[in-house]
Parts: structure tokens; sequence; C-alpha cells
């Protein structure tokens, strides 16, 4: 019987425990409040409620080599110091590249007990 696991919201470490999950032959379920990936990286012009956000013109400050997962490394023509908006697509790519999409719920609202976390 495959072990049904929930992971709380698709930003950069809700994707990579999506991933990690997939590759121990778990089924896990990502609940996303909002309706993109990304988290505090997603940009929005009007701020939800009750969610942080980034600024228009915030561009990283540590290099892509740095901040890249060790197993999809950032593309070459991107630059060292990236715009929000280049972190976003990225974030995209890797969730495509890995088929990780499909095991996210967005727009979910989740109400639960640590003890509830893998059912």
């Amino acid at each position: 019987m495959v072990q049904r696991v929930a992971v709380i919201g698709a930003g950069p470490s809700g994707l990579t425990s999506v991933k990690a999950c997939l590759e121990e032959g778990l089924e896990p379920t990502c609940f996303e409040s909002s309706d993109d990936i990304g988290g505090l990286w997603m940009f929005k012009e009007v701020p939800e409620p009750s969610r942080a956000s980034i600024y228009r013109s915030l561009t990283i400050n540590i290099s892509k080599e740095m901040m890249c997962y060790s197993d999809f490394p950032i593309p070459a023509d991107y630059p060292n110091y990236m715009h929000h908006s280049k972190i976003l697509k990225y974030f995209r790519m890797y969730a495509e590249h890995f088929k990780i999409l499909q095991h996210i719920r967005f727009q979910s609202r989740f109400l639960f007990s640590l003890s509830c976390l893998c059912f």
C-alpha cells in the first residue's frame, strides 16, 4: 500500500518535498493556498490578505550557482543575480521537469493537526 503524504505550500521547499516524496515511492499531495507556485517569490500587484509578498524590483543577492537546486542547474543564459521573475520561472521549469504540478492542489485552505500529515 502506497503511503500518502501531505506537503504544505508550493514554494521552493514544498516543490523539493514533493519531488523527494515521489523519489521515495510516496504519494504526495501539496496544498497551496494561492493560485500558483513560488511561495514568497510570487509577486502580485495587489497582495493577497495575510500573505507576505516581495516587491516589484527585487533582485536576489546570492549567485545563481549558490541558490539553484543541485539536481537542476539554473540556465546558463540567466544572469548571475536574478530578478524575482527569473527565479519564479526557474521554479516553474523545475516543477514541470520533475512532474510536480500534477500533485499540487491550488487555492487549498488547510486546517489539520500534525497527526494528520500522513494519511
